[in-house]
Formats: C-alpha cells, structure tokens, sequence
C-alpha cells in the first residue's frame, strides 16, 4: 500500500504570521493547514524539517539535515514528498537535494509570495498565492517521474534548473520544464552525520566579473589568495567569456597549489557556457574547471557534493565532469 505524501515544512513566507513576518510555531502551523486542507483529496502526513527557519539564512547544513531527513522516511516506505520552503534560496535548496537525492524519490518544492494566514494567524490571508502553490505542488508529486522539481505558479520545473527571477511577482521562478527530458543525476548519495559536519566548513564564493582593466582584475583576485574559498567561482560575460592576461593566469595556478578550485562560468541567467571564442583559448591549458550545469544554484549544488564526496582539489578535477 502506497504511503501519503509525506509534506515536510521548513519555514519562509508560506508559514509566516505577524508583522513584521516571522514563521508560526510548526505545531500551530500544521493545525491551521490541515483545517484548510480539509477538503483536500490528497493523502498527507506533515513533518517538521530540521531547521524552520528564513531561508535567506539557510546553508548547506539545513539542506543536508533535510536530506537526512528525507531519507529516513524512505526506509519507513514513504516515496513523495512536498517540501515548504521560502523562496529567497529555493532554487539552491532545489539544486542540492536534486545533487543528492538523484532520481530515488518523487520530491516538490514549494512556497509562497505572500503567507497563507493573515497577521494574527486565524484564518486565511484575503490575498496569497500559498494554498494554491501547495495544492499544485501535492497534485504534481503525485504525477511527476521520480527525481526534484519545483512548483510555482502552476508551472512546474526540474529542480536543478530553478532561478527565482523575481522578487515580488507572482511568476517568481524559471525553469526548464518538468515535461522536458533533462540527463539523469547519478545515484543518490546518502547523507551521513559526518558529511553535516564537514559542510559547516564548506566555503565556496561567487564574483560577478565586472568590466575593469586587467591590472584591477588581478589585485582584485590577489586577495583572495591570502584566505582562499575551498570554490571560487568566477562568472564571466555573455557564453562564460573572460578576458586574462598572463599574470591572471599565473595567479589560476597559485589559487590551485593552495587548493582553492576555480569554475568559469556566465553571470547571463540561462544558456550554458561555451569556449568557442578565441577570447577564451587561455581555458584550454589553465587550472580552471567549466560550469558545465543550469545555473549558479546547480553549481553551488555540484560544488558542495564535490566537496563532501573527496578530499583534494586533484580528485574534484578528476571527477568534476563525471
């Protein structure tokens, strides 16, 4: 017999009360939402994730520990899952449980604009797009292939390919669809205590490359290597196009001898990266990995699974485009 959908609330928008907004305690929470999902066809049973909290403050750490949690409600029989989360950092909780969860779960993400109960949390909010979100969401975990997506707005996309593209708009998120096919995750990775632990360190920075002379570029690079990010991710122009100059490179060298790996990627939202140009043959020969995903939430997800999965800059070379 098939288990209920297990809906696993994390905070944000969706679950938030007062003014200013700050999440309902879980418990009061789920009371108000079953009493609204009451007329509901779908099969629930709720769970509180690890961490309820605003996902502006969300890390690696919170992800994992859902993960986690995910998992062991798989040995219990439970293959559905919708997830509330807020959607300030949606997509990268959508690209990381996607990294991990591969395709051994039926898993939908969603939340809210605008929260589902007014200020003082005794009946809905005249205006919000929160239970409709939710009930699209619910429907499509029913439906989906196994694998993550994301539910907004009625439309639905593939976890790993999210970007939320609007701060205040109803149609807050894009995204390849759900009904395009996209290359399978490799198997899921089971999150252990330790890989919770490890992630505490995990240090990856992102620079937007602006256009500045080369002999700023540098400088402005030289001081990173003082304190290196275990990733630094340097987002160049149009197809992940950078202009460098031998010093630059030099300096590519350095950041991987004291083990801090570097990802050229573009800051253009959607597209991938491509070195057809002649501005990018210095790629060829240098210390630089490609973002070869969907987006800068894909690769922070790729990124901290290389981290966790090895334990040398060598061995995320070698398996970065496994």
């Amino acid at each position: 017999m098939m288990k209920n959908i297990a809906l696993i609330y994390m905070g944000g928008t969706f679950g938030c009360v007062g003014d200013p907004l700050a999440p309902m305690p879980a418990e009061l929470f789920f009371s108000k939402l079953k009493e609204l999902l009451q007329q509901d066809i779908h099969p629930v049973e709720c769970f509180c994730a690890p961490a309820i909290k605003d996902s502006s403050a969300c890390t690696a750490q919170d992800w994992l520990a859902l993960i986690q949690q995910i998992q062991q409600l798989q040995t219990k029989g439970y293959q559905r899952f919708v997830i509330i989360h807020g959607t300030d950092t949606m997509s990268y909780a959508s690209a990381v449980l996607a990294h991990f969860l591969g395709q051994s779960a039926h898993v939908v993400l969603t939340g809210s604009q605008y929260p589902l109960l007014n200020a003082t949390g005794n009946k809905p909010r005249e205006f919000s797009d929160a239970l409709e979100n939710l009930c699209f969401a619910l429907d499509s975990a029913l439906q989906v292939e196994k694998g993550v997506y994301l539910a907004f707005n009625l439309e639905l996309v593939h976890g790993r390919t999210a970007l939320k593209q609007h701060t205040t708009e109803l149609k807050a998120f894009a995204g390849v669809d759900a009904s395009v096919k996209i290359p399978p995750q490799p198997e899921a990775y089971t999150v252990q205590a330790q890989d919770l632990t490890k992630a505490a360190q995990f240090n990856c920075i992102s620079l937007m490359m602006q256009p500045i002379e080369l002999e700023q570029q540098w400088y402005n690079l030289k001081q990173l290597l003082a304190a290196p990010p275990h990733f630094l991710i340097l987002q160049g122009f149009g197809t992940g196009n950078l202009a460098v100059n031998p010093e630059i490179v030099q300096l590519f060298d350095q950041f991987y001898a004291v083990g801090c790996a570097l990802v050229l990627t573009t800051q253009v939202p959607f597209g991938a990266t491509d070195q057809r140009y002649a501005i990018a043959d210095w790629v060829q020969n240098s210390k630089i990995l490609l973002n070869d995903g969907y987006g800068h939430a894909d690769l922070y997800a790729k990124a901290l699974k290389m981290y966790l999965q090895y334990d040398s800059i060598e061995q995320w070379h070698r398996h970065w485009y496994d």
